[in-house]
């Protein structure tokens, strides 16, 4: 029990922007309460993110029915649209629809739940020299090589400079990329039909995001079930 309330009163001490996991998530000998602090140390990361989104959301949602009314807005408000519109990779400048399936949140159960998967739990390697929770590749010349790296093969694991813009890299990822069509559309539709998009829902979405295909689907879905990571969501 002391080295419980011993843990607990070093996460007040927590900087949740901070480069890495704290060192005394590592000296954890209980698994399960590991995993505890692994979600608890995320998820206001998670929202942090997820709230920079709904500012974005919020700005075009206004911008257009802005727009609809008087088609000549002020230079700073179409600024903000082209600032968003590179960002998010939208094709079509003045096409809503088209932003709101890319400028959206991300459910807080799926992001811990393919953290947990893709990291390890914070302790592979990758996690821990380069603040990758995600498994995300770069062909830059800033990376760590995988050391099972294929021979022929140039992709590195992205370094990240913490936690929190890994996360941040990971969500526009899916909010852009073509691979993760199908999460987006479903979210929409979901959205559309005035219902809550959760994590196992945009977890049998996930198919392509690694090289197992839809065993990935369930992979994700299994690790938010048996953590109950539903209690994480907005």
């Amino acid at each position: 029990m002391k080295k419980v309330l011993a843990v607990l009163s070093l996460i007040i001490g927590f900087s949740f922007g901070s480069d890495k996991l704290p060192s005394w998530y590592y000296s954890i000998k209980n698994i399960k309460l590991q995993k505890e602090k692994f979600f608890e140390l995320l998820t206001p990361l998670i929202e942090k993110e997820n709230k920079k989104i709904e500012v974005e959301r919020k700005f075009i949602k206004h911008f257009f029915k802005e727009y609809k009314h008087n088609p000549i807005l002020p230079q700073n408000m179409l600024d903000k649209l082209l600032e968003i519109a590179q960002k998010y990779r939208i094709k079509h400048l003045y096409n809503e629809e088209e932003y709101l399936k890319k400028v959206d949140t991300i459910p807080t159960s799926l992001v811990l739940a393919q953290a947990a998967i893709e990291s390890g739990w914070g302790k592979s390697r990758f996690a821990r020299e380069a603040n990758n929770f995600f498994g995300e590749w770069t062909y830059g010349k800033k990376g760590l090589i995988p050391k099972r790296r294929s021979k022929g093969k140039k992709h590195k694991i992205k370094i990240f400079d913490s936690i929190q813009e890994s996360i941040a890299s990971y969500m526009l990822n899916l909010n852009r990329h073509r691979a993760y069509r199908k999460f987006r559309m479903a979210r929409f539709l979901a959205k559309q039909r005035g219902k809550k998009f959760n994590g196992l829902q945009a977890a049998m979405t996930m198919g392509k995001y690694s090289g197992i295909g839809k065993r990935y689907n369930y992979l994700v879905s299994s690790i938010i079930k048996r953590n109950a990571l539903h209690r994480f969501e907005i």
